[in-house]
């Protein structure tokens, strides 16, 4: 009787201590305060990989946060990025696109505005600096194929529905990191055209890279908020979201195991 009060009295200590921590952090990208959210799981002090996310058109907020906490309960350190900065947040699409808009004509303060963000997440001392991948959605899918074009020595990429064209397709070959892309198949926001020329800059770069389509599926499949109407471009697909989460968990297993 008294060892298995022990057993469970241990066993209850190692479920408290291993909880889920998240918290709001402050970085700068020039003189621009972003505010992001780290999430990992306290059950060990060893070093985890580390995992950005960014954020679809409306900026940081509950969705992107939840890819955090659920990445952290994978075993890694997710970081919920902020590309428009602190208290710069849509209220409606009209906002969002606007927002957005401005960082996918230019992509080189973007690049710069993901690359903070890489910087941040290196110093933090639950990271191990050297196994670090980069994950977003819609705008954020296309953000993390930025970091990529941009030379970042980074591990993986993964686009959730993400927009997939480059203004210097030349810029593939700059990219180090392992890539995987999972797209809608009727998806009206990211063309055939800017399909093939992903894979045209992705073949010149000489990159490891993969491409998953989802039939039936459209813009932001991944998203329960996007309703399930088709025919307005944008919906949320259960079968395409569990199954690009399940490629994104091999995925990350495969790149970010320890040496």
């Amino acid at each position: 009787m008294k060892m298995q009060l022990l057993f469970t009295l241990l066993l209850s200590a190692v479920l408290v201590r291993a909880a889920i921590v998240t918290q709001t952090v402050e970085y700068k990208h020039g003189d621009v305060i972003c505010e992001g959210y780290l999430a990992h799981d306290d059950a060990t002090n060893d070093p985890k990989p580390g995992v950005i996310v960014v954020h679809d058109w409306m900026g940081n907020g509950p969705f992107s946060k939840l890819k955090a906490e659920e990445l952290a309960k994978l075993g890694y350190v997710g970081f919920a990025i902020d590309v428009y900065g602190k208290g710069v947040r849509p209220q409606n699409p009209k906002e969002a696109a606007e927002q957005a808009g401005k960082f996918k004509q230019d992509r080189k303060p973007l690049r710069e505005r993901v690359n903070a963000a890489l910087t941040f997440l290196r110093t933090q001392k639950m990271v191990d600096p050297r196994r670090i991948a980069a994950m977003g959605y819609c705008f954020g899918g296309m953000a993390a194929l930025e970091l990529g074009r941009s030379g970042a020595d980074i591990l993986g990429i993964v686009s959730f529905h993400g927009s997939l064209d480059s203004p210097t397709p030349a810029d593939g070959k700059n990219i180090k990191a392992k890539v995987l892309v999972l797209h809608g198949a009727d998806d009206p926001h990211v063309p055939d055209r800017d399909v093939a020329a992903f894979e045209s800059e992705m073949r010149g770069g000489g990159v490891d890279w993969q491409l998953v389509k989802y039939g039936n599926a459209v813009h932001a499949f991944t998203n329960p908020t996007a309703g399930n109407d088709n025919s307005k471009g944008a919906a949320y697909n259960e079968k395409a979201d569990r199954r690009s989460w399940q490629a994104m968990k091999d995925f990350l297993a495969e790149i970010l195991a320890a040496k």
